[in-house]
């Protein structure tokens, strides 16, 4: 889980992580640990569409997107495994797994709001028998100060879409993020699943600013989708078009959703 390692190391735990999945790549440190997930689909050269399509196939048949080596996850020996309930596209589900690890504790992280994600902190610092009052304090004022940043500029209408094609507006934690840096999205689903929508839908929301952070994508290739659907985001209207790291920041319910609202409040005040 991604966001887990990330907090992890954020509360300077690095040193007792045993395992990674394949997609946590943060902090650098990371990459030195055994690798105990791969997908189950090969997303070379594969469109958004492409994606969307193969994501549907495996939720009608019932197929994993993921593959875990629980065996290798059990010869380290781990006093706990950290899973996810949030989705079952962009990590590996906690019910994938926790079967075949029992009696290893796990623990079930399913944050949908922002608060709910610091909770969550919390919670997997108080599992390790940490202390996170550095870290949260660090959090909460790092928010603070970059929601008075955006207070000072006027509020504007937005819309943040978390996937191209098709386009998905933002869910779950995302929301409170937008609100915290001065936009007001209409389509977003304040903690709940995104869900998809049409290029319609976005034109007709008449946003001022349209945020491009397509979910799992680093930032050039949010570049390449953008591109891909340039005809539709012109035709949307929007004066000012942001494109932003979707996978370092938005879509990971961890530490680096200060890093997404200074961001974001950056990019705002550059535009």
């Amino acid at each position: 889980m991604p966001s887990a390692t990330e907090t992890l190391f954020a509360l300077g735990l690095g040193d007792q992580l045993v395992a990674v999945t394949h997609e946590c790549d943060y902090p650098p440190e990371a990459a030195a640990l055994p690798v105990v997930t791969h997908s189950t689909f090969d997303l070379a050269g594969k469109s958004s569409q492409d994606i969307e399509d193969a994501v549907a196939l495996a939720a009608r048949d019932g197929a994993s997107l993921y593959e875990v080596d629980t065996a290798a996850i059990r010869d380290l020996r781990p006093d706990l495994v950290v899973a996810q309930d949030v989705c079952r596209v962009c990590a590996v589900p906690a019910s994938q797994v926790i079967d075949e690890l029992s009696p290893i504790p796990v623990l079930r992280q399913h944050p949908h709001t922002l608060d709910d994600v610091l909770r969550d902190i919390e919670d997997l610092a108080s599992a390790c028998g940490t202390d996170a009052s550095s870290l949260m304090s660090s959090l909460r004022k790092r928010m603070a100060a970059a929601s008075e940043k955006a207070r000072a500029m006027a509020r504007v209408r937005g819309v943040f879409l978390e996937w191209l094609d098709p386009p998905y507006p933002a869910g779950h934690w995302t929301p409170d993020i937008l609100s915290l840096a001065g936009i007001d999205d209409p389509l977003a689903r304040p903690g709940l699943p995104s869900s998809a929508i049409t290029w319609t839908d976005v034109a007709a929301a008449r946003p001022e600013v349209l945020v491009l952070a397509p979910c799992g994508w680093g930032l050039e290739r949010a570049r390449q989708e953008v591109k891909a659907v340039a005809a539709r985001v012109e035709a949307v209207g929007a004066g000012r078009v942001l494109v932003l790291d979707g996978s370092a920041y938005f879509n990971r319910p961890g530490p680096r959703l200060a890093d997404s609202l200074e961001v974001l409040v950056e990019s705002l005040v550059k535009s």
